[in-house]
């Protein structure tokens, strides 16, 4: 009796133990693979980024009644966060830098650079954080528009005429004390070094006041162009003849006027000497009534280098 009661003991103990020893064993192999999990999710959860770009900046102010100058056109921001979100945001540009002028009047002010639209989980920093503008009155104004080149670049022994432009005069806006500044309105022509023949171009329109200094405002249009006549220095002025040119009835007659009387004929001093007048064939061959045409000089009609003017406007008149 005594045997048997010993040996369950024994089974027990045995049981237990080894009970003991199988829970350790699995505890000790799936710890470590619970701990990598938990690290591996914490790691994708918290990865952050740093990105740095450049936005442009928009302003907050009555542009009806203000005119800012002094502002970037563009600042940057430094972005810190979540990687993903970081990244999609410096792709997308979904959000505004601005600076607030809404409530301030004419004078100099020191701004700061706001933002709408960026996520909240986002660290930001505008670079400048702070702007500097001037606000002043706006303003427009109508002025007379000038052709100006450099007539060093012209080549010995050749002349320039007249410069013309398609555009007579320009509107300018702007703050009320930099249109105050403005001397001239000036279409600036690119001469080339040694120039012998005459140049069309299109010439920028600048705004300088009485040192030559470029003036900060807006100029419709911005550019114009520009017709230089450039020819031998052997001129003379002489009159022009008007003749009709296309008719076939002899019962057609028309009657040619312009208010250019004479005009400038370049060419060689034997060319020159043998021209009296300045030819003018004018096309009638379309005229129904009365027209204004313009009407080119023809250099090789009349034998010379070229005129300044180099057309004329005239007057056409049917005869009944």
């Amino acid at each position: 009796m005594k045997k048997f009661l010993f040996n369950n003991w024994a089974y027990r103990l045995l049981s237990l133990f080894f009970a003991i020893l199988l829970f350790m064993y699995v505890g000790s192999t799936q710890g470590p693979s619970t701990s990598v999990s938990d690290n591996s999710n914490s790691t994708q959860l918290t990865s952050n980024k740093a990105k740095t770009f450049s936005v442009p900046l928009s302003l907050t102010v009555n542009s009806n009644k203000y005119f800012v100058t002094g502002y970037p056109q563009r600042v940057k921001i430094h972005l810190n966060g979540p990687s993903a979100l970081v990244t999609t945001t410096a792709n997308t540009q979904n959000f505004k830098a601005y600076a607030d002028l809404s409530k301030l009047g004419v004078g100099t002010h020191t701004v700061p650079i706001q933002q709408e639209g960026l996520n909240n989980d986002l660290r930001y920093r505008f670079e400048p954080a702070k702007i500097k503008v001037n606000i002043q009155p706006r303003k427009t104004v109508s002025y007379p528009l000038q052709v100006k080149y450099s007539k060093a670049n012209i080549a010995s022994g050749y002349q320039a005429g007249n410069a013309t432009a398609d555009v007579k005069s320009v509107k300018i806006t702007g703050a009320s004390d930099q249109i105050n500044r403005i001397h001239s309105v000036v279409a600036q022509l690119n001469i080339p070094q040694n120039a012998k023949s005459s140049i069309n171009s299109q010439a920028i329109i600048e705004a300088l006041d009485d040192k030559q200094n470029t003036v900060n405002v807006v100029i419709t249009p911005a550019t114009a162009d520009v017709t230089l006549p450039i020819t031998p220095g052997n001129s003379k002025e002489l009159p022009i003849k008007l003749t009709p040119k296309g008719i076939t009835d002899d019962n057609e007659s028309f009657t040619l006027t312009s208010a250019t009387k004479r005009v400038r004929v370049f060419g060689t001093k034997a060319q020159l000497k043998k021209l009296s007048v300045v030819e003018v064939e004018v096309d009638t061959s379309d005229v129904k009534n009365t027209e204004t045409k313009k009407v080119f000089l023809d250099s090789k009609l009349n034998k010379v280098k070229g005129f300044d003017p180099d057309y004329i406007n005239v007057k056409i008149s049917r005869n009944n």
